[in-house]
């Protein structure tokens, strides 16, 4: 087996079938907790979905700072500005087709609108929680799998991305998104995934980390694609030379790691729980082309809505498993030769 970048900080049994799995929305919820115990101006707003999106951890732990909204997505946008305005750091938490989803207008409108108008340090401070996002919602089915979520917070001046690959990752960007200024947007799931990033991981907003080292193709990826992309680079290991890159933010890009990259490998994958139209994909194509054009082959969901089954099933009918990304590699790989 080919060892793993020391610096990335992986979880020695990375490759074990007995990996231990967990959810990435349980890192949102320990992250809303640690936030709201450092800093006694993090208050949680909900949309009728404590539970499942894991505010119900902060509601009982600070529930003097918690509001129930109910179902009313595009009221909690709107509350949670005027709160922000107020000198809050506001969480409003609901699934990802709803919020953002629903809300969408109220985001732009009360929150990024403003924020981008406003004085340094006058940032609106909202932090929007997208739960159960992409097709590993499962059984729930089309209406309740976002795809195009992070299209949508990517299209909004000032607005911050971020897609973390573990629970633990959430963890971390939940925190930190407390401490970044303005607008932030953080994308996770329903079902477990594996966990494989330690407590010693560097995580750092707007930063790319170099997961595997490689010379002949860069893969990019994030989210529940990222665990993906690593077994991907260690199937192709003794044919082709795979670096694997955690692009946990979307937005802003770090592009000087991704021009390097590109430099270096002569051609990129990337992969997301996403549409590949406005998501991490469309992110990375346009900064190629106009910095460094290279092949660039894009594994997402393509132009089409999910449908109801187990997580696992799903991955392998939208193509989205470390097969998909192994076809992706040597189809890149074939493009920079020719």
């Amino acid at each position: 087996m080919r060892n793993i970048n020391p610096a990335a900080y992986l979880v020695p049994n990375l490759f074990d079938p007995s990996l231990k799995r967990t959810k990435t929305r349980d890192g949102y919820g320990k992250g809303l907790v640690k936030a709201g115990e450092k800093n006694p101006n993090v208050v949680v707003l909900c949309a009728d979905l404590t539970e499942s999106t894991r505010s119900l951890w902060f509601q009982q732990k600070f529930p003097e700072r918690f509001v129930q909204v109910g179902v009313a997505e595009q009221n909690m946008a709107s509350l949670a500005a005027g709160m922000a305005m107020a000198g809050k750091v506001v969480f409003i938490s609901s699934y990802a087709v709803f919020s953002p989803g629903r809300n969408n207008e109220q985001i732009r409108t009360t929150i990024s609108y403003n924020s981008w108008h406003s004085r340094p340090g006058k940032e609106i401070n909202v932090k929007i929680g997208g739960a159960h996002a992409g097709i590993s919602v499962g059984p729930d089915g089309a209406t309740h799998q976002a795809l195009e979520d992070v299209a949508l917070m990517r299209l909004q001046p000032g607005m911050t991305v971020l897609v973390p690959g573990d629970d633990l990752e959430c963890e971390k960007a939940t925190i930190a998104a407390a401490e970044h200024p303005g607008p932030v947007y953080i994308r996770f799931g329903r079902a477990e995934y594996p966990s494989f990033t330690t407590v010693k991981t560097p995580f750092q907003i707007d930063r790319i980390t170099e997961f595997r080292s490689g010379k002949d193709c860069t893969i990019v990826a994030n989210g529940p694609l990222l665990y993906e992309a690593l077994l991907a680079a260690e199937k192709l290991n003794r044919e082709i030379d795979c670096q694997v890159l955690n692009c946990h933010t979307v937005k802003p890009l770090d592009g000087a790691v991704l021009l390097k990259a590109a430099r270096q490998t002569g051609c990129l994958v990337t992969a997301e729980e996403h549409q590949i139209l406005g998501g991490l994909g469309g992110a990375v194509a346009e900064f190629v082309a106009e910095n460094c054009p290279v092949p660039v082959i894009r594994v997402g969901v393509r132009d089409r809505f999910g449908e109801s089954g187990e997580p696992e099933e799903l991955f392998k009918a939208f193509g989205l498993t470390a097969d998909d990304i192994v076809k992706a590699v040597k189809k890149a790989v074939g493009m920079k030769r020719r």
